[in-house]
């Protein structure tokens, strides 16, 4: 066996994330914490359904109906799954971004942690786990609430909490390694400034198609590829393209967990 092709993986792969054994361990931590605080776990939630409401209310009727496979929707029922996306995003970019910073920089949690067997990559993946069971969390309530408003157009629906759950985990994932390279809580105004647009131009509020010679930008998205796989799971609407949405969360997932092993490795053990 060519013992240069072996090691070649092992290089490009954080050895942090070789060590990971005990992530759940997180996980459980975060549970217990917001036991007490889950109120705080509703406040990404709240934002994308404020939007549907409106939509509901008022923009729908005025805009019409949207063809997509074959079919037509209602403007609300074409915007719902894209609210949903968004609503797993806000979980797992609130989840990773300042409280991951705060832990790092203030309580000092990650090296107390650090001390016991566990390692940086189960640090990594048990935060980014936790994030994802919120986005899940996120997903579920706002099923629900489409189904009270009538807004679930197939039985597929099932699937857009998965969906949902991949893009907590890809933005889980991105977050935590943005957040290693912050400096100052002065960095998290650029949080902002990145989700923003992300909502705005990810195919929520239109189709792929009304963008023109812009829609190329669209693609680089992460949460256009979200917002594309749950409105297919609650529309019903099936294509080949579902398979490459899927690998362009899961490649992005996986740089961003060996991003954020890596620095976290670099940060708080040497």
């Amino acid at each position: 066996m060519n013992t240069h092709a072996v090691s070649l993986p092992l290089r490009i792969v954080p050895t942090a994330m070789l060590s990971i054994r005990r992530p759940q361990r997180m996980i459980e931590r975060s549970a217990y914490v917001y036991r007490r605080g889950w109120l705080i776990l509703l406040s990404g939630f709240f934002e994308p359904l404020l939007y549907l409401l409106s939509i509901r209310v008022g923009l729908s009727a005025l805009v019409g109906d949207i063809e997509m496979g074959g079919r037509t929707f209602s403007y609300d029922e074409f915007v719902a799954p894209g609210l949903m996306a968004a609503a797993a995003m806000n979980g797992a970019v609130f989840e990773c971004t300042a409280n991951v910073f705060y832990k790092i920089k203030h309580s000092k949690l990650y090296e107390a942690v650090l001390a016991t067997p566990m390692s940086a990559g189960d640090v990594a993946l048990g935060e980014i786990g936790g994030a994802v069971v919120r986005s899940g969390l996120y997903a579920i309530a706002f099923a629900i609430t489409m189904w009270a408003l009538g807004l679930v157009a197939s039985p597929w629906m099932v699937l857009a909490i998965p969906a949902a759950m991949l893009i907590g985990f890809t933005f889980a994932s991105l977050g935590m390694a943005l957040t290693t390279f912050m400096r100052s809580w002065e960095d998290f105004e650029y949080v902002p400034a990145i989700t923003l647009p992300l909502f705005l131009f990810s195919t929520t509020f239109y189709p792929l198609s009304q963008y023109g010679e812009w829609a190329w930008m669209v693609g680089l998205s992460p949460l256009y590829h979200g917002v594309e796989l749950v409105r297919a799971a609650d529309l019903g609407v099936w294509d080949g393209s579902i398979i490459g949405h899927i690998a362009v969360l899961v490649g992005l997932s996986v740089v961003g967990l060996a991003v954020a092993s890596r620095r976290i490795e670099r940060l708080l053990l040497t």
